[in-house]
């Protein structure tokens, strides 16, 4: 059978400089179309894995597309058999040019072990031009999206490395804790994202630390309580005064043994309008 005689108008549209341009463009994100050749599914099993949220290939850009018309890259698996030779040709055609080509697994790299086989053609480059060859059979799903982002430049673009080597800054302090127990600070940060999620949570452990610092003496419960209680009728949001309150009743006490009466009585609060 003659090997494809590529159009004159494809040749020329996918020459070296038009496909490094491509590649200046595809950083972002790139469709992939997958042609089976003849494979025997073991390629296809690993493709599938590599685009499970395991291994998350779409932070990378990778994105699968169910027509060779919107595809940046076609990536062919198996030995081009006799039955999908033309099939591969249609799809190659129909890609929008330039386009790239990658040749997956040993089959679709060299024909692997039916390279000599009388009802195969042998490899992918043996039809048509090949950018990029992923070896393995099959190949790991890490290697499939390593061997793609690193061929198409992408890994160098959404990577880079960075020494301390000579890094001559000292890394920042600790801050002293209030109560001289930083897993005092610890236990507050925690109990606060429970109260009131990751961000407002964080906003709710500034408040309340702001607030016990106003103390002259943060280890004496009365006179930490008429320090929250402060901070508390000075708050416009009613349930961020409510957490500081639950606050100092569940964490502050537990380090800080404090008497009923030296806790924050937040059922005798009206919270009328934000008010007291």
């Amino acid at each position: 059978m003659k090997i494809y005689d590529m159009p004159e108008e494809i040749k020329v549209a996918n020459e070296i400089e038009q496909k490094l341009e491509l590649l200046k463009h595809i950083g972002r994100s790139f469709s992939v179309y997958r042609i089976d050749c003849g494979s025997c599914n073991g390629c296809e099993i690993e493709i599938f894995a590599a685009i499970t949220p395991l291994w998350d290939p779409e932070r990378f850009g990778f994105k699968l597309v169910a027509n060779p018309r919107h595809a940046d890259i076609l990536l062919c698996t198996g030995p081009v058999t006799r039955q999908m030779y033309y099939p591969l040709l249609r799809a190659y055609e129909a890609a929008p040019d330039p386009k790239l080509v990658v040749a997956l697994g040993a089959c679709g790299s060299t024909g692997g072990i039916f390279y000599d086989a009388y009802s195969v053609l042998s490899g992918i480059d043996k039809i048509i031009p090949v950018d990029v060859y992923i070896p393995g059979c099959p190949p790991h799903p890490a290697s499939i999206i390593y061997g793609l982002t690193t061929a198409l430049g992408v890994m160098e673009q959404k990577l880079q490395r960075v020494s301390f080597e000579h890094d001559s800054e000292m890394p920042p302090l600790v801050g002293d804790s209030l109560l001289g127990n930083t897993l005092f600070e610890r236990d507050l940060l925690v109990y606060a994202k429970r109260l009131m999620s990751y961000v407002f949570g964080r906003t709710l452990y500034d408040k309340y630390l702001a607030a016990l610092a106003q103390s002259p003496e943060v280890k004496n419960p009365k006179a930490a309580k008429a320090a929250l209680v402060l901070a508390m009728k000075e708050e416009s949001d009613p349930r961020y005064a409510e957490c500081m309150g639950i606050l100092h009743n569940e964490v502050y006490s537990a380090y800080v043994p404090c008497e009923e009466e030296e806790k924050i009585a937040l059922n005798q609060i009206s919270w009328g309008e934000g008010k007291w």
